[in-house]
């Protein structure tokens, strides 16, 4: 049989049996990716990026994980919280936002002085402070949606710090539906002895005065008389509650009373002519009690009565430094009577040095 009959032309590659122009596409070596002009582009995408991605947020659940250690806090709920940190049944409470951190840690080392700060529960007012807390001190601090602007929050008498204030009431309303005591401090105190033995008897409320004049020693414990506004001038910077209905009843009132005058350019209030008006309008109804000035004194008097100090030293236990404005005022005040804790003193705070 012939050679030729039996030969496969199918399989020839010579150049016989192709056009010029198919051997020419098929021997075409491949381009070269890595060549100078992409690699300036690849370079300008990779800056770009770099300079885009810190500002782009991506939606929660975009994700199939969250490389965030603390995301876990989003979903802590006061009642988790609260059923972690109250210790016999009882809860100390501040709201903070970033900018107060550094008065929080100061606050903090007083109160761990007295060996109370294991039952303090931080509610944080933005997702910062809610992080830094709970990484350097686990479980002790809640956020309460929505979460506020951390920048608008400080400024005393803007909107944003009305706003701040004007949530303390349904914070402490929470807890007491959750069946706890709680007291509520500002973080511009300073502990400078354990309160809780003051808190005599079985009282719906307690509360110190705001009025910086001069009580007798054995001054009356009943709600003070109104002043020339119509009210009375109680700080709602320091309060203790018992979850009676008494006590829920005022937090109520307050609420209402910060519904009825909000904030406005005119009138630029806060939330303390609200719980004055809460607790002059329920008083014949809730068992109040007012704490002794000598142990709970203002501002206005501790900072300003240098006699008045000497007179009832030995007996003062938690000093505001209000009657100032400006947060570099307050520390400088505090570092001038030796209350500026947190220079010399952070490893006492269960937070650290912040």
């Amino acid at each position: 049989m012939s050679s030729v009959r039996h030969q496969r032309t199918g399989h020839n590659f010579s150049t016989g049996a192709y056009p010029a122009r198919f051997l020419q596409n098929y021997q075409k070596p491949a381009t070269n990716f890595l060549t100078r002009t992409n690699l300036i582009l690849l370079l300008a995408l990779l800056i770009i990026l770099g300079v885009l991605i810190p500002w782009i947020q991506v939606p929660e659940g975009f994700l199939m994980f969250d490389s965030n250690p603390n995301s876990k806090w989003r979903d802590y709920t006061l009642s988790d919280a609260a059923a972690r940190v109250a210790q016999n049944n009882t809860l100390i409470v501040c709201a903070v936002s970033e900018a107060y951190l550094p008065f929080l840690n100061n606050w903090l080392i007083s109160i761990a002085r007295q060996k109370q700060h294991e039952k303090v529960l931080v509610i944080a007012e933005d997702y910062v402070t809610l992080y830094k807390v709970n990484e350097r001190w686990p479980g002790h601090a809640v956020l309460a949606p929505p979460a506020l602007e951390a920048a608008a929050a400080h400024k005393f008498g803007s909107q944003g710090f009305f706003n701040f204030t004007a949530r303390r009431p349904r914070h402490l309303l929470n807890i007491l539906e959750l069946g706890y005591n709680v007291m509520y401090n500002d973080v511009d105190m300073v502990w400078l002895a354990d309160p809780f033995p003051y808190l005599q008897g079985e009282h719906d409320v307690y509360f110190m005065d705001d009025m910086a004049f001069v009580k007798p020693l054995n001054h009356s414990h009943s709600l003070p008389p109104p002043g020339k506004k119509g009210r009375p001038y109680i700080c709602s910077c320091m309060i203790f509650l018992r979850p009676t209905d008494g006590a829920k009843l005022i937090m109520k009132k307050w609420i209402e009373e910060l519904q009825a005058e909000p904030w406005s350019k005119a009138k630029k209030a806060n939330d303390q002519p609200g719980f004055n008006w809460a607790l002059m309008k329920t008083a014949g109804q809730v068992d109040l009690y007012l704490l002794p000035q000598a142990a709970f004194p203002t501002g206005g008097l501790y900072f300003r009565n240098k006699t008045w100090v000497k007179e009832t030293k030995g007996m003062h236990v938690i000093i505001h430094n209000n009657y100032i404005v400006g947060f570099e005022k307050k520390i400088k005040r505090f570092r001038d009577y030796g209350l500026w804790l947190v220079d010399d003193h952070a490893s006492e705070s269960p937070l650290g040095t912040l």
